[in-house]
């Protein structure tokens, strides 16, 4: 991933030679590399394959010198607190650094193994600087589409592992998983349960395997049943919750990896007429606006998400300036929020048996 703001593409085949190979005018090889929409499903799709082919480079259409600095920010959703969190961040160090910011919610889906030109073709088109990708998931190919193209690119909390060399900025998941584990261990719990996210995502796997350090540490004997997947979605969390409270011998408290879920352990604790804390004690992850609304309000590790944003974006930019982070990852600290839905389980409930 090599990038600056002043660096020159290097050569390659011209406009006319793309059109040549698809058989199509110039001007409507021009309309396919701006992202214009008059243009035939299969004019484009022979158009697109040539630029593929000839590994054409589309080169920015403005003047540097002229032009705010635009950056692109990719988020997973709008409709959330959590992209809300993002989106302060980045918008408080881009009006520091002077850029103007494009958000798009959600990114281009993959069609068998090439991915859909559109929207990079527009970041081309409009001459961003940089992106910052939030929860992104890039295939193999969009990341050698942006290392091609010279473009900048920051990680925030990437779903999965990104490949060498490409930065990314996240908070200390494994960290706020011993925290939330030891604080409920402090009560005097020692059957903890844990509601995951997804198997397979970089920071549920990071907070699980912090929750059974603190077990280990503890003494505490690891129960697999008592560790239970449900892919940030607060409907499959509320579902686990019930299983776990049809074990033989249920949690008294347990570690919910997001906040949105642990909405879902609330619902299913007061449908078996159960009580947070009396009955169980919650912790939950993130620290969003939703934790302190419900009742009792939600104890949490906060990950300071405005905080991340903003200090991806300042990577970009020392990026798009030439300069290349020492560090391919930061991390930013995690810490308990305590609030009202913990406490000591009730007597003779704590032991592991």
């Amino acid at each position: 991933m090599v990038r600056t703001g002043s660096a020159s593409v290097a050569a390659g085949p011209t406009l006319a030679v793309v059109a040549r190979e698809a058989g199509v005018s110039v001007p409507t090889a021009s309309k396919v590399v701006n992202g214009r929409e008059d243009v035939a499903p299969e004019t484009r799709r022979r158009v697109t394959e040539a630029l593929d082919r000839l590994g054409y480079v589309r080169r920015p259409r403005f003047d540097a010198a002229k032009t705010p600095g635009l950056v692109d920010l990719v988020v997973h959703s709008l409709d959330t607190s959590w992209s809300g969190a993002v989106l302060h961040g980045v918008e408080a160090a881009a009006h520091d650094a002077g850029l103007e910011i494009v958000v798009s919610a959600g990114l281009t889906r993959t069609r068998g193994a090439r991915p859909e030109r559109g929207w990079l073709d527009k970041l081309i088109a409009r001459g961003s600087s940089g992106v910052l990708f939030n929860l992104a998931e890039l295939t193999a190919s969009q990341y050698a589409w942006l290392e091609q193209h010279r473009i900048p690119f920051v990680m925030i909390d990437p779903v999965l592992e990104p490949p060498p060399g490409v930065v990314s900025v996240g908070a200390a998941n494994w960290h706020g998983g011993v925290t939330a584990t030891e604080h409920l261990l402090a009560l005097g719990h020692e059957r903890i349960a844990v509601v995951a996210g997804h198997q397979r995502k970089m920071c549920s796997n990071a907070r699980v395997a912090g929750y059974r350090s603190a077990l280990a540490s503890a003494g505490i004997r690891h129960r697999p049943e008592y560790v239970r997947h449900a892919g940030f979605d607060e409907s499959v969390a509320h579902r686990r919750t019930l299983d776990l409270l049809d074990l033989p011998e249920p949690p008294t408290a347990v570690f919910v990896c997001s906040d949105r879920m642990a909405l879902g352990v609330y619902q299913a604790l007061a449908e078996r007429g159960l009580s947070v804390p009396d009955d169980m004690s919650v912790v939950g992850f993130d620290d969003l606006p939703e934790a302190r609304w419900i009742s009792p309000a939600l104890t949490t590790v906060r990950q300071p998400l405005s905080e991340m944003a903003a200090t991806a974006l300042r990577l970009l930019v020392r990026m798009m300036d030439g300069d290349r982070p020492e560090s391919t990852r930061t991390e930013l600290s995690t810490r308990l929020v305590e609030r009202s839905s913990t406490a000591v389980p009730r007597q003779g409930s704590g032991s592991s048996g």
